[in-house]
């Protein structure tokens, strides 16, 4: 059984071959490992390559010029080969798990018992990219061919090593869009609540790659029917059957209304990977407040407050899982921004051009459009922001300031609240075409803050 072949290796693929051969021609034994070799087989290219090696640490580092001793208590060296960095590991079994991630006891071994600590078959593979040749220990073809995600050998004791393969058991579903054996989704089912004892960090992470995948509606749906989501996320639990007007929302309740969005998301990919995880964790949460606040009265149903609710459970769930500081500001704005668009067509002109030209602005609009095909489907709001944004210039939505504050301080105003007031008034008039000199702006403040009352506050 073969797969890809060293002429279908380019770039990062070929690097790593290189570190194979220089291993086997030091007298060691040297595979392609894992992700790769399914991915390979799969006629996918890897987004990075593997190598396991009964070469010992020590004799990796002697072989390569430029190494890193990442994992060199599990045999793992990180070695450069051009561009690109490969872990290299060498053959290793491991004892009893003592915390559901650390063995307790690591030691050297073959490559069949390498295999076999690994998670799941379809990761169990070794390849010969001399030839393309695919050693299977485990049944890891059989399993990509049925398009299945099925631990290497007892699913229990695999999730007792570490409670997080469980997450990984979902992305991987996801992702590949396969199916979960039988005995491994009950094994997640029955030991869900261990994923408590996993840190908010490698969850988030996790988390974060089942969302910005290919598949961010099947992980959702797989976190729900492992109960995974109800550990991790009970504020997205409780989505399920919260019902909203239909003529808003013809998809259904609040959970399928979600299940819609993430299913379009992956057309909203980007380049810019940090900002494909604000986008996927917004999409989950911009709904996150509704279950709360949702009322029935005479006139139908009504999530009043939605959003200033959503954002405050939102921060919290981002607080839980130790996202970063820029991290959250990004997604809770775009929480509560979200609805402003219902609005757009009607907003003065100084506002519309203060709402285009707020940060992050293409994933304001990209979750708009997407909460919107994910509902009602009408896109009228969005067209007119993108009317808006070609038709207006960078000059248009950020004028230059036609009055400084020394210029304020000329007038005899002192920095203060209102100082600010007279500079946002004066920015605000500019924007809405009212003036366009400084001459305009001067007579602007001295018919509005010198005359009257409006003179208190200045000396």
């Amino acid at each position: 059984m073969t797969a890809a072949i060293p002429d279908s290796l380019t770039g990062m693929g070929q690097g790593a071959l290189r570190i194979v051969r220089t291993l086997r021609n030091a007298g060691h034994e040297a595979f392609f490992v894992g992700g790769c070799v399914r991915d390979l087989f799969r006629g996918e290219a890897p987004e990075d390559y593997d190598i396991v090696t009964s070469a010992r640490p020590d004799a990796v580092q002697a072989l390569f010029p430029r190494t890193y001793p990442v994992g060199v208590s599990f045999g793992v060296i990180l070695v450069n080969e051009g561009d690109h960095a490969h872990e290299v590991a060498t053959y290793r079994k491991e004892a009893e798990y003592e915390d559901g991630r650390h063995p307790s006891q690591v030691s050297f071994a073959t490559a069949k018992e390498d295999v076999y600590r690994r998670d799941f078959t379809i990761n169990g593979l070794l390849m010969d990219p001399e030839t393309g040749e695919i050693v299977d220990y485990v049944g890891g073809v059989a399993d990509i061919e049925r398009r299945v995600i099925r631990t290497i050998g007892n699913p229990e004791e695999r999730f007792a090593e570490d409670h997080l393969r469980m997450l990984r058991a979902v992305r991987f579903a996801a992702n590949l869009g396969f199916l979960i054996d039988t005995e491994t989704l009950g094994a997640i089912k029955r030991h869900s609540a261990d994923i408590a004892r996993v840190s908010a960090e490698r969850v988030r992470e996790e988390m974060t790659r089942i969302l910005t995948g290919p598949g961010p509606r099947q992980g959702l749906e797989w976190l729900q029917a492992t109960g995974l989501l109800s550990q991790l996320l009970p504020e997205i639990e409780a989505m399920r059957g919260v019902s909203q007007p239909p003529q808003f929302h013809p998809e259904g309740d609040v959970w399928e209304h979600t299940l819609s969005i993430l299913a379009l998301l992956p057309q909203e990919r980007r380049p810019d990977t940090e900002a494909n995880g604000r986008l996927a964790w917004a999409a989950l949460l911009h709904d996150v407040g509704k279950p709360a606040t949702r009322t029935e009265s005479e006139t139908g149903v009504h999530f009043y407050g939605h959003v200033k609710k959503g954002a405050e459970i939102a921060a919290a769930i981002m607080r839980r899982l130790k996202f970063s500081k820029a991290d959250q500001d990004v997604v809770l704005a775009l929480l509560e921004n979200h609805m402003r668009f219902m609005h757009v067509q009607d907003m003065r002109p100084n506002t519309v051009k203060k709402f285009l030209r707020m940060p992050d602005f293409d994933l304001h609009l990209a979750l708009h459009r997407l909460d919107c095909l994910g509902s009602h489907g009408h896109l009228d709001n969005d067209v007119f922001c993108r009317g808006k944004l070609k038709e207006l210039t960078t000059e248009d939505l950020h004028p230059p300031r036609l009055l400084t504050g020394h210029d304020l301080q000329a007038l005899g105003f002192q920095p203060g609240p209102l100082f600010r007031e007279i500079l946002s008034t004066i920015e605000d008039a500019q924007l809405n075409g009212e003036i366009a000199t400084a001459k305009e702006a001067r007579q602007l403040v001295i018919s509005r803050f010198l005359s009257g009352s409006a003179a208190d506050g200045h000396e």
